[in-house]
């Protein structure tokens, strides 16, 4: 057996230049951020798509426009997932002031994140199929259902022909692909990526599956209260949809152009927990080893941590684990957030969301509060923030992220 891991590469920090958000908090990241804010409350709703199955709320993007962000003719032949991802992209573009036209496509790769793909319009079609037979399957669904087509339709959006993918790592596949779009600007692989995740699940067939798994909140008379992450009266997630998508560049090449850098990825790290399907290790052994990964890409301490963005998925098994973990690694000091408890768990798209809001914790030295944590589970012992926001400087931050399979993805955001 070896007695000694690999070299420690030299710190690398990406610089995230745009962000993009289509969540439910709002359409546009400066909607979703001022909902994180304020965080009165879960942003979830009854759901006419779901009637009668056991969970019938969720929380859904409010007031999107396919059409009129992207365009009626592509709208129609993309999966609500993909259009989030392409609105989101086309956002996150604008925002770090790059005009398409006139770059590299060959130099800029798109890496996004997604754990289920078209769900919704595989329910919809195989429901035509059994009604009214295949002649009247749309022959869109292929492309509509399999998950590598967001990274697809975002490419041809902005002319990206660079590397191209999508990672399926569960819940932590918006912070993969985050990581690995870090990795193709450090290989030398890229200039620009295009990276983050989506997802479009809040449909009977998902929903239904999480409920019986008994992993889903059962409010049905609060869904405002349903997601309280840390909280003592959680009982579950809330379903959610929605999309992020962060540009990413080498800080120099950022620099030299003289754009606003919103934050720097510093570190990633991923890791498994060899140790049950749906549930995870109660102590966080397997998430320990990619936080410590993290820090170590990153050439810090766990006393340089300010911040948590935490997974905090408002589930009693995950969110024990994760104060386990944190305390065990970075110990009481981090201030500790869950925008889980206004944005509902995006699956394969809360990861990016989540590095969305923190690189905009750290550009605006405010931690918002996690919503719903009226009182704090007493095992919980940890600075979490709850009832209003935290002014404050915050000059590095972990996100965490853990999915199904036991799969762990951890990102380490430093201030530009």
């Amino acid at each position: 057996m070896p007695t000694a891991g690999p070299a420690r590469a030299e710190p690398f920090d990406a610089a995230v230049t745009g962000i993009g958000m289509v969540t439910a908090g709002g359409v546009g990241t400066p909607a979703t951020w001022e909902r994180v804010r304020e965080a009165a409350g879960t942003a979830a709703r009854e759901v006419p798509e779901l009637a009668g199955v056991p969970v019938g709320f969720g929380c859904v993007v409010p007031g999107f426009d396919a059409a009129a962000l992207i365009g009626r003719r592509k709208a129609w032949r993309l999966d609500r997932s993909n259009q989030f991802a392409v609105a989101a992209a086309l956002e996150a573009v604008a925002d770090a002031g790059l005009d398409p036209s006139g770059w590299d496509g060959a130099r800029v790769g798109v890496v996004l994140g997604c754990g289920l793909g078209g769900a919704g319009s595989w329910e919809k079609q195989y429901d035509v199929l059994r009604e009214t037979g295949p002649q009247k399957v749309s022959p869109m669904l292929i492309p509509m259902l399999v998950p590598n087509m967001s990274a697809g339709y975002v490419a041809m959006e902005v002319g990206a022909r660079g590397p191209n993918l999508v990672t399926a790592t569960a819940c932590a596949s918006g912070t993969t692909a985050v990581g690995t779009a870090r990795e193709l600007l450090r290989s030398g692989a890229c200039d620009v990526v295009i990276t983050g995740g989506t997802e479009s699940c809040v449909v009977p067939s998902i929903s239904t599956g999480f409920s019986q798994m008994g992993a889903l909140s059962e409010r049905h008379d609060d869904p405002a209260g349903a997601s309280r992450p840390f909280d003592s009266g959680r009982d579950g997630f809330v379903l959610a949809e929605g999309a992020a998508v962060l540009v990413l560049e080498r800080s120099g090449d950022a620099a030299a152009r003289g754009a606003r850098v919103r934050a720097r990825v510093s570190g990633y790290g991923a890791s498994g927990d060899a140790h049950n399907a749906t549930a995870p290790d109660p102590e966080g052994a397997g998430a320990e080893l990619a936080v410590r990964a993290a820090l170590a890409d990153a050439g810090l301490e766990p006393g340089d941590i300010d911040h948590v963005n935490a997974h905090g998925t408002s589930t009693p098994l995950n969110d024990m684990m994760e104060c386990r973990l944190i305390r065990r690694v970075l110990g009481d000091r981090p201030s500790v957030t869950s925008v889980k408890g206004v944005l509902g768990h995006a699956l394969g798209a809360a990861g990016a969301i989540e590095a969305a809001v923190t690189a905009l914790t750290l550009e605006h030295a405010l931690v918002p509060p996690t919503a719903n944590l009226d009182s704090q589970d007493p095992e919980i012992d940890l600075d979490v923030v709850a009832k209003a926001p935290r002014e404050g400087e915050v000059r590095a931050a972990v996100s965490n992220s853990f999915g199904f399979g036991g799969q762990n993805a951890v990102l380490l955001l430093t201030r530009a």
